[in-house]
C-alpha cells in the first residue's frame, strides 16, 4: 500500500466518496485508492484499507487522528491524502499539512492530476468564480462533501499497521449528544428550502409536509438553523453548509444572499417566493413568484392534493 491515494472521513459515507475522487486518481501514480480506517467501522469503497492501530489515551481528537495519519504516511508515503470538508476534517488536515510539511487544497469540488502536481478546482467569492489551485505531490487536500459519487460497495483488501501511542494535548471532561436531521438534502430530488420569512419554528411543519407532498425534504437557509435553531445544521445549504443539486428547488422565504446561493446554484430548476420584489433570490431563481408563502404554501399543497 505504499504510493496511492489514501482517503480519510469520521463519515463512513464521506469516505466512500473520496475513495471515488481517488479511484479516478489511481493508476497515474503507483498504488491505488486507500481508505484509512480508525475506528473499525470498515468504510467500503476503495480496493484497499489500512486501518490504523493506536491507543489514544484522552481519546481520538483531530490533533490525534492527524498524528496518527502522519506517522503512517511517514513509513508508506502516499501520494495525497484526501480529507473531508467536515469541520473535524478540516482541522485534521491543517495538522496534517504542518506535519508532513506538504501543501493543502482546500474545498476540493474537482480534482486532476498534471504531472507531479494535484490540481483542484474550488469555488471562490461566495460560488462567482471557479478558481483552480494545484500543490505539488505529496499533499494533503480537503473535498467537499457531495463533490464526487459514492465507491462502489466491494470488499476492500486489508492492511493493518500499528502507529503506537498517540498522545494528545485535548481532555474530554464531558459530551452531549448531537440532535442530527434524518434528511439526506444531496440525493434528494426536489428540496423545499425554508428561510427568515418563516416567522416561527411553529409553522416549520406546513413547509415539511409541502416537501412531503412533493416526495422531496426540507431544507433551510442559514439564519434557522445556525443562529435560530429550529432545524439541525444538517439541513442548512450554503456556502458553510451543505451543497445540493436538485431536479426543483422551492426557496420559501429566502432572501438569497450569496453564500445561500453558492450551495444551490446548480439546481435544475429553480423557484422562489418572496415578499420583497427585489429580493437577490429572484436573480438566481428560473421562476419567482412575489407573494406571502403563508398563502402560496396552502394553496400548493390543495392544487398538489386534488391532482392525486
Amino acid at each position: 500500500m505504499s504510493k496511492g491515494f489514501w482517503c480519510y472521513s469520521e463519515s463512513g459515507a464521506i469516505a466512500a466518496e473520496l475513495a471515488s475522487a481517488a479511484s479516478s486518481l489511481a493508476g497515474a501514480v503507483p498504488g491505488d485508492a486507500v481508505i484509512l480506517d480508525l475506528d473499525g467501522s470498515g468504510a467500503l469503497g476503495a480496493a484497499k484499507r489500512l486501518v490504523l492501530k493506536a491507543s489514544y489515551p484522552a481519546g481520538a481528537s483531530p490533533e490525534a487522528v492527524a498524528e496518527s495519519i502522519f506517522r503512517a504516511a511517514k513509513q508508506l508515503s502516499p501520494a495525497a491524502i484526501l480529507v473531508g470538508a467536515t469541520r473535524n476534517g478540516r482541522e485534521v488536515a491543517a495538522r496534517l499539512a504542518v506535519k508532513m510539511k506538504a501543501g493543502l487544497l482546500a474545498e476540493a469540488s474537482a480534482l486532476a492530476l498534471d504531472g507531479g502536481r494535484l490540481v483542484a478546482e474550488r469555488s471562490a467569492y461566495a460560488g462567482k468564480v471557479t478558481a483552480r489551485v494545484s500543490s505539488p505531490l505529496p499533499c494533503v487536500c480537503t473535498v467537499k462533501a457531495g463533490s464526487f459519487p459514492k465507491g462502489s460497495a466491494r470488499p476492500a483488501e486489508t492492511q493493518e499497521l500499528d502507529v503506537g501511542d498517540v498522545p494528545s494535548k485535548v481532555k474530554t471532561l464531558s459530551s452531549a449528544k448531537k440532535e442530527v436531521g434524518t434528511v439526506d438534502l444531496k440525493a434528494a430530488k426536489v428540496i423545499v428550502s425554508a428561510g427568515r420569512g418563516v416567522k416561527r419554528k411553529e409553522d416549520l411543519p406546513m413547509l415539511a409536509e409541502l416537501a412531503k407532498d412533493m416526495k422531496g425534504a426540507l431544507g433551510c437557509s442559514r439564519p434557522l438553523s445556525s443562529d435560530l435553531g429550529w432545524l439541525p445544521e444538517e439541513h442548512h445549504i450554503g456556502l458553510t453548509g451543505v451543497n445540493v443539486k436538485p431536479e426543483l428547488y422551492l426557496a420559501l422565504g429566502i432572501s438569497g444572499q450569496l453564500q445561500h446561493v453558492a450551495g444551490m446554484k446548480d439546481s435544475r430548476v429553480v423557484a422562489a417566493v418572496n415578499t420583497d420584489k427585489d429580493a437577490p433570490i429572484f436573480q438566481a431563481a428560473d421562476y419567482g413568484i412575489v407573494g406571502d408563502l403563508y398563502q402560496l404554501v396552502p394553496a400548493l399543497r390543495k392544487a398538489l392534493a386534488a391532482r392525486r
